[in-house]
């Protein structure tokens, strides 16, 4: 019953949120990597939790070595 009760919460909680806030959940440690078309072409952009670019690399296996190098934990997004 312990469990169920603190799912609840959870979800109450999740559900509570401002979308703001939750685009900050796990910001310091979460990144998303995407396909960029930009001046110098296309690439792979890294970008924070909170939509901000942090960079752009040539291929997506440089964009999520380059996040887990920063500590990162990079996921894709299409």
């Amino acid at each position: 019953m312990q469990n169920h009760d603190n799912s609840s919460h959870a979800h109450e909680t999740a559900r509570s949120l401002s979308p703001e806030a939750f685009a900050m959940l796990g910001a310091p440690q979460l990144a998303y990597v995407a396909p960029v078309t930009g001046e110098q072409g296309k690439g792979f952009g890294i970008f924070a939790a909170n939509g901000n670019l942090l960079g752009v690399l040539a291929s997506r296996e440089l964009a999520f070595a380059a996040a887990r190098q920063h500590e990162l934990e990079a996921v894709s997004v299409h």
